[in-house]
């Protein structure tokens, strides 16, 4: 028995497939690897990687914070933030972390601070994503159709 897994953010559904063998969360007490059969549970996640794995292929998202419900046959991420691993672009990040590692050191206005230390959070997960993901070369498949859909 499958499991269906969803990603979805509060903007829109970001992610769908109907038939994964394992899930990898981020939960905030750690990492939460979810295979059919597992038992409910509703948790939050933390700042981390969730990885969707269906045969040898994976999908994989950053996901900022959220919460995960977890049913023997289905996996609901409800995250605050979530975006492909296989997306990221590295220069962009890269100028996100600068710009809140200045402000950091500069000081904000308190109202701005949380913020601040929340964008450079996110851009030094997104960065440390990226490298593991380039450390491990081409031998990820993605879970994608051959017209570039996301299969269901």
């Amino acid at each position: 028995m499958p499991i269906h897994v969803e990603v979805v953010t509060q903007e829109k559904k970001v992610f769908e497939e109907r038939e994964a063998d394992m899930v990898l969360v981020p939960g905030s007490e750690g990492e939460m690897g979810v295979l059919p059969h597992h038992a409910p549970v509703l948790t939050t996640m933390g700042f981390g990687e969730l990885v969707i794995r269906k045969g040898n292929r994976e999908e994989r998202f950053v996901i900022y914070g959220g919460v995960v419900d977890i049913r023997p046959d289905k996996v609901v991420a409800l995250a605050y933030l979530a975006e492909s691993s296989f997306a990221l672009d590295e220069q962009r990040i890269e100028a996100a972390r600068a710009s809140a590692a200045q402000m950091s050191r500069e000081g904000v206005p308190p109202e701005q601070n949380r913020a601040a230390q929340l964008a450079l959070r996110r851009a030094e997960l997104a960065l440390k994503v990226k490298a593991k993901l380039k450390s491990r070369g081409t031998s990820i498949l993605r879970i994608v159709e051959d017209d570039g859909s996301q299969t269901s």
